[in-house]
C-alpha cells in the first residue's frame, strides 16, 4: 500500500523557521515494539556521573552547571545537571523543589548578560537518561530567532568570539556563587596596552626605560604642578607657613621614581582654615585638635543589600 505523502506544516511559513525554498517532509517509520536504551541508563556508565567537577563551570553540593565545549550561534548555551544519578520523574521532594529554585536562578543569571532578551529552557531527556535541562539565550533584537526553532538558529549562526563566550561564563559563574556552590569558569585574561602617548614614544624609538623619556615626563609634571600652585599664589594658600607651590616641587619624585604611583597618589594639602586654627590656639589639648582636624571613619556602615532569593534556601 503506498503511501501517501505528508504536507509541508504549516510553521514552515513562519518567520522563525530558520529554511526556505521546497520542503518535503521525510517518510515516518513504524513505531518500534521495544525502545533502545539511553545513553547512560547505569551510572557506572553514564557520562555526567564519571564528569570531574572541572568539567563544568559552576558545582555545589546537589547541582552541577555545564557548557559546551566551544562557543556555539547563541550569546549562551547551558545544561544543568543533578549531581545524582536521576531523571526528571526520579526526584525526592528535596531535589523537585530545588529544580524549581535552580531554574529560576540560572535563567536570571544568563538574561542579565548584555544583550539577552530572553533564556528558552528545555527538557527531552530522549539521549541521556541523567536529568539535564537546557537554557539558550536568545539575543536581543533579534526576533527571527523567536519561538520553538531557538536550537536550530545555534547550530546555524555563526559562534561568538570565544573571548566573549569565556567572559559570559565567568559571569553566570559567579552570579550562580552569590547564592552558594564554586565557581569553576574564569575570564578571560585581559590584554592591558600602554596609553597612546606610550604608544606614539615606543613607535618614535622611546622606549619606556629611556632616561631621556623619562626625565622629559618628570619635567612635565613638575611643571604642571608649578604652574598650577602660581595659580593659586593669591590665595595665600600655604602649609604651616610653607608656599604650597615649594611643597609641590620637593614632593615631585626624581625621574628615576614610577611616575605611575606619583601620579595616581599626589601629594596632600590639608585644608588651609584648620592648619592657622592649629597654629593660633596652641594652648588647646592636642585631643582636641585631633578632633577638630577630622572625623573617625565610620566602621558602621554595611553595604546594601539588594533583593534576592536568597531565602528560597
Amino acid at each position: 500500500m503506498p503511501h501517501t505523502p505528508l504536507s509541508v506544516p504549516d510553521f514552515a511559513k513562519w518567520p522563525s523557521f530558520p529554511f526556505e525554498g521546497d520542503l518535503r517532509v521525510k517518510h515516518l517509520d513504524d513505531p518500534v515494539d521495544v525502545e533502545p536504551a539511553r545513553k547512560g541508563e547505569g551510572s557506572a556508565e553514564c557520562l555526567s556521573c564519571n564528569a570531574p567537577d572541572d568539567a563544568y563551570i559552576w558545582v555545589s553540593e546537589r547541582w552541577r552547571v555545564r557548557a559546551m565545549d566551544r562557543p556555539t550561534g547563541l550569546p549562551m548555551v547551558l545544561i544543568l545537571e543533578s549531581r545524582s544519578h536521576l531523571d526528571l520523574g526520579d526526584l525526592p521532594n528535596l531535589l523537585a523543589a530545588e529544580l524549581g529554585v535552580m531554574t529560576v536562578r540560572l535563567e536570571r543569571a544568563i538574561r542579565s548578560l548584555d544583550g539577552v532578551a530572553r533564556v528558552h529552557v528545555n527538557r527531552w531527556g530522549d539521549g541521556s537518561a541523567h536529568l539535564h535541562m537546557w537554557f539558550l539565550a536568545r539575543p536581543y533584537g533579534q526576533l527571527q530567532l523567536r519561538g520553538t526553532f531557538l536550537s536550530l538558529w545555534d547550530a546555524i549562526l555563526p559562534a561568538i568570539p570565544e573571548s566573549t563566550w569565556r567572559e559570559n561564563l565567568a559571569h553566570v559563574a559567579a552570579w550562580l556563587a552569590e547564592f552558594g556552590g564554586r565557581p569553576l569558569a574564569a575570564p578571560p585574561r585581559i590584554q592591558w596596552q600602554a596609553p597612546s602617548s606610550l604608544t606614539q614614544q615606543a613607535e618614535a624609538g622611546h622606549g619606556l626605560d629611556d632616561p631621556a623619556t623619562e626625565a622629559g615626563a618628570a619635567d612635565d609634571i613638575a611643571s604642571a604642578d608649578v604652574a598650577g600652585s602660581e595659580r593659586k599664589q593669591d590665595g595665600a594658600t600655604s602649609v604651616n607657613g610653607t608656599n604650597a607651590a615649594s611643597v609641590t616641587a620637593q614632593s615631585a619624585p626624581a625621574a628615576d621614581e614610577s611616575l605611575v604611583a606619583y601620579a595616581e597618589a599626589p601629594p596632600e594639602v590639608t585644608d588651609t582654615a584648620q592648619d592657622v586654627t592649629a597654629a593660633e590656639d596652641v594652648t588647646a589639648p592636642q585631643e582636641e585638635t585631633v578632633g577638630r582636624t577630622g572625623t573617625p571613619p565610620d566602621d558602621t556602615r554595611k553595604p546594601p543589600v539588594r533583593p534576592d532569593d536568597r531565602t528560597a534556601d
